[in-house]
């Protein structure tokens, strides 16, 4: 109990001398007229906003990425149609070779089938 009676005596004893200068913070004013400096005849030269140093290149820099990203989301554009008539191409030419797939199959059967019907006959014959 005598510690904590000892700390925060200690405590309000220094809170005052820390309190003492008031506020430190001083906000630094932006919008004041001597901001910018003084000219050599004295008047004060202040920047406005519409001339913000290099404003004119960052907007024509943003202009020019602009229009650089529409040429590329057309170029885009012209790969996804090339890429969907391919498939498309890929599709058919898939479903015609298994058509033409099962077409040989079928035409193989058949031979074998007349193959070993001529051997019947040839077996019978002797």
């Amino acid at each position: 109990m005598k510690k904590l009676a000892l700390t925060l005596g200690v405590l309000f004893m220094f809170s005052g001398l820390a309190f003492a200068d008031g506020n430190a913070f001083t906000p630094l004013n932006f919008n004041d007229t001597t901001y910018g400096g003084t000219s050599s005849n004295g008047a004060v030269n202040v920047i406005s906003e519409n001339e913000a140093v290099g404003n004119g290149n960052i907007q024509n820099a943003v202009q020019q990425l602009e229009n650089a990203q529409n040429d590329i989301r057309n170029d885009l554009l012209n790969v996804k149609t090339k890429y969907a008539d391919v498939d498309a191409q890929y599709k058919l030419v898939k479903s015609e070779r298994a058509a033409l797939k099962k077409q040989i199959r079928a035409v193989e059967k058949r031979i074998k089938e007349i193959e070993k019907a001529k051997e019947k006959i040839k077996k019978n014959m002797i």
